[in-house]
């Protein structure tokens, strides 16, 4: 073996040692030594178990809202030759109550023009309309896209998120969530999923320690345009705090572009936020105008938290303290950098994935893998002899490399990934395949062994190549394209591709270079 060749398979050992030390974590058990790594491949929902959910979005709500905008656009018109009286969104049908009946023809005129609405009925001055059949499809469809992109943002969060979950649309009105078991329990994720999270701070006009003394303070009825928030003990409905507040945000966390969860030496568990440059703006303004009175800090229509500003807080930063665990400050820094819901979600079918299955899926792929290395290695060992040797450990050699890489980036095994787990191994003796009948080729036509070697890998290397990266491009279609599984088995399938080239090209040609190598043998057992 040359010295270049030596070097070559030392670095190869060196990597093929350290993909089997990755993959000791998938085996190490509780007692293991410290010196294994602690690296493991992740289970699918379908071999781990877990949650499963189809959540029904409130379509509702959001056409609701799109015919208020619209009112509220035709009520502020100028010059459009009506006066609106009232107008209210009832189940999606908007209702237009104009100040003088002879104003029906230019309220029709410019509802027309805003190519969304469609008249359903006309009562004296009353006009009610409905989105026409494409609006209220594009706003459906806008809706869906944005819950999916919330829920995807919350779930599979970096920091506090669940690695590998499943949000993807079901039909046309559904949402699948699918969470493998063990990373959430189902509190956790109802709260995740649940909280529509709407952050809002308000100015707070008075405070009292619960709802009916700050109610008796106003005999006559709240003061017009304000409300009353509580601010309850963590995971219970017992009142720290009401507060009166106004019913219109004085900032909403719509500018909010960061939230983390730390721990304060004088708050415990705190959550730090972080506004855009326009929302650090505002909320110098307010803090500014507002010193020494109380702030609320409101979430989803409940106080966290009443700080009094002592001075302006500049540069868009500040936190929440509340009466926090770790498991809420977590979850609630997940919400607030995913951003709020545009309309609630109600959960239609639940059910939770038992392991039984997958423990059994696990047992099957297994023996299949085992079933699958063995029929191959016995076949190439008898059609081509000493070489089929080469073969067959560069083939168990690729199976470490792919456990390996799959280890050291913790991928997500599933069913699918088993499967192509499986076809990788009966795919990875393909290319050593190419290489052993070019060879023959060579031999046939009168070469030397070492001159049949060397050309038949230079002539193998583009077909290769070639079919490989064809392969491999339909795997990283599956994977940009697919969910869940079906990205658990193109991850599989683009690791076990690119190991096997490097098993084939790499591994089985150092073995040629060991033996024959430079030896001037005249034949070879091919």
């Amino acid at each position: 073996m040359s010295r270049g060749a030596r070097w070559r398979a030392i670095l190869v050992a060196l990597l093929v040692l350290w993909m089997a030390w990755f993959g000791t974590g998938n085996f190490a058990g509780e007692g293991a030594p410290g010196w294994l790594s602690d690296n493991a491949v992740r289970l699918g929902l379908d071999l781990r178990g877990g949650l499963h959910w189809v959540l029904s979005p409130d379509f509702g709500a959001a056409i609701d809202r799109e015919l208020d905008t619209y009112a509220a656009g035709l009520a502020d018109e100028q010059d459009t030759g009506f006066a609106v009286a009232d107008y209210a969104v009832v189940d999606g049908v908007l209702r237009i109550d104009l100040a003088d009946r002879d104003d029906l023809e230019a309220l029709r005129d410019e509802a027309g023009d805003a190519g969304a609405l469609e008249e359903v009925s006309q009562e004296g001055r009353s006009v009610r309309f409905a989105l026409t059949a494409d609006a209220d499809t594009e706003v459906r469809d806008r809706a869906m896209a944005q819950v999916l992109e919330v829920l995807r943002r919350r779930i599979d969060d970096p920091i506090q998120g669940v690695q590998e979950s499943v949000v993807t649309k079901q039909g046309r009105d559904r949402v699948l969530v699918q969470i493998p078991g063990g990373q959430l329990d189902r509190a956790q994720a109802r709260d995740i999923i649940n909280r529509t999270g709407f952050l809002t701070f308000r100015i707070v006009i008075d405070q009292e320690d619960n709802a009916e003394l700050l109610e008796a303070k106003f005999p006559s009825g709240l003061p017009e345009g304000t409300e009353i928030l509580l601010e309850t003990e963590e995971g219970s409905d017992s009142v720290v705090r009401a507060y009166l507040v106004n019913q219109v945000a004085d900032l909403s966390g719509v500018h909010l572009v960061n939230a983390r969860s730390r721990l304060d030496n004088r708050y415990g568990w705190v959550i730090d936020f972080t506004f855009d440059s326009q929302g650090a703006r505002l909320f110098g303004e307010l803090t500014e105008e507002n010193v020494n009175r109380a702030m609320a800090i409101v979430l989803d229509q409940q106080v966290y938290s009443a700080p009094t500003i002592n001075q302006r807080i500049g540069g868009g930063q500040g936190f929440i303290h509340g009466r926090f665990t770790p498991d809420s400050a977590g979850q609630l820094a997940v919400i607030l950098r995913a951003g709020s819901l545009p309309i609630p979600v109600t959960i239609a079918e639940e059910r939770t994935v038992g392991p039984a299955l997958g423990a059994d899926s696990i047992r099957r792929g297994v023996r299949a893998s085992i079933l699958g290395l063995a029929l191959v290695v016995l076949f190439v060992a008898f059609y081509y002899r000493f070489s089929g040797l080469y073969a067959s450990v560069a083939l168990l050699t690729n199976l470490v490399l792919i456990v390996g890489v799959m280890s050291m980036a913790t991928a997500t095994l599933t069913l699918p990934g088993i499967a192509g787990l499986v076809l990788t191994v009966g795919m990875a003796v393909d290319a050593n395949v190419i290489i052993f009948e070019r060879i023959r080729e060579e031999l046939r036509l009168g070469k030397t062994p070492r001159a049949a070697i060397r050309t038949g890998f230079s002539k193998a290397l583009w077909t290769i190549l070639d079919a490989n990266i064809t392969t491999l491009i339909t795997a990283l279609v599956l994977y940009q394209y697919g969910t869940g599984p079906i990205k658990g088995f193109a991850v599989t399938l683009s690791i076990g591709i690119a190991t096997s080239v490097f098993a084939a090209l790499v591994v089985t040609r150092l073995f040629f270079e060991l033996y024959p190598g430079n030896r001037p043998v005249e034949s070879m057992s091919i």
